[in-house]
């Protein structure tokens, strides 16, 4: 199993590009991810490459930006090659399967960003203030405590 789980802010904001033969979105960007435990001398952040294809490439497009705090689920991709020297240059990448706001609007505001409520990359929906997000329309009458 090939499963990673990631909060942490853009440290920059994203590049997307389009290309393939249904031209798909491809967004990459890094995040930071704050340590557990921080110890004297080491850094208190770990930097993370990340990449989204898609309809989530097309949501980073759209909502994302330097600052905001997200949480991703995704995978992790060997990201290997040989530089022109010869010499084999380890690295890798993260995969982004979903990703979801950390934080509401207001939080993120103060922080000096801009971005939605904690909304799934797939639903986004406005904010009705509040960090309340509207219901879509008849859920109500699903509802089992109404």
């Amino acid at each position: 199993m090939n499963k990673v789980i990631l909060m942490g802010r853009l440290t920059r904001d994203p590049e997307v590009r389009y290309g393939g033969a249904s031209n798909t979105a491809i967004a990459k960007f890094s995040i930071a991810v704050d340590r557990r435990f921080k110890r004297d001398g080491e850094p208190t952040a770990d930097f993370f490459n990340v990449t989204a294809f898609g309809k989530q490439g097309e949501f980073v497009e759209k909502y994302l930006h330097k600052g905001t705090k997200i949480v991703l689920d995704g995978e992790i991709r060997n990201d290997n090659y040989t530089n022109k020297e010869g010499q084999k240059v380890y690295g890798f990448q993260i995969i982004a399967n979903s990703i979801e706001f950390a934080e509401s609007k207001n939080a993120s505001q103060s922080f000096g960003g801009d971005m939605g409520s904690n909304v799934p990359a797939s639903e986004p929906t406005s904010n009705v203030g509040d960090d309340f997000m509207n219901n879509p329309g008849g859920i109500e009458e699903d509802l089992p405590f109404n």
